[in-house]
């Protein structure tokens, strides 16, 4: 069993059908998010338009219903200083957003899913598994 941190950009291409999700996540994988995650993912329901927007919202309701969410604790408080203090030192900035999920895997002893594997490279103490 591994422990799973999806990050948004597994989840996007999820929901558009573009990653085998049964090949990247194993039955006994014990799988989360980082609730910065469901705030991506309901920013793009709420600027979604027409017919996409009702679906993105269903959506992302799916993936709250299904998916325990790892808020931003103590520990990942922690974890996200040291991260963003490793960052400053060596004059590599990454975004915001990235660093809280990394934090939170970090915290929580996760592995990151993600399709952007770059955001998360090189940062202590972080695993990636890409999906791409």
């Amino acid at each position: 069993m591994t422990r799973l941190l999806l990050d948004t950009t597994f989840l996007i291409d999820a929901e558009r059908g573009a990653v085998d999700v049964d090949g990247v996540i194993q039955d006994d994988d014990d799988v989360a998010v980082a609730t910065v995650t469901i705030a991506e993912l309901r920013v793009g329901a709420l600027l979604a338009r027409g017919r996409r927007k009702a679906a993105r919202h269903a959506y992302v309701d799916d993936v709250i219903a299904t998916i325990p969410a790892l808020g931003y604790t103590l520990d990942v408080a922690e974890a996200h200083a040291g991260l963003l203090a490793e960052l400053r030192l060596r004059g590599k900035p990454r975004g915001a957003h990235d660093l809280i999920i990394a934090a939170t895997a970090k915290a929580f002893d996760r592995t990151i899913v993600s399709a952007d594997s770059s955001a998360f490279r090189d940062l202590s103490g972080i695993e990636v598994r890409s999906h791409r």
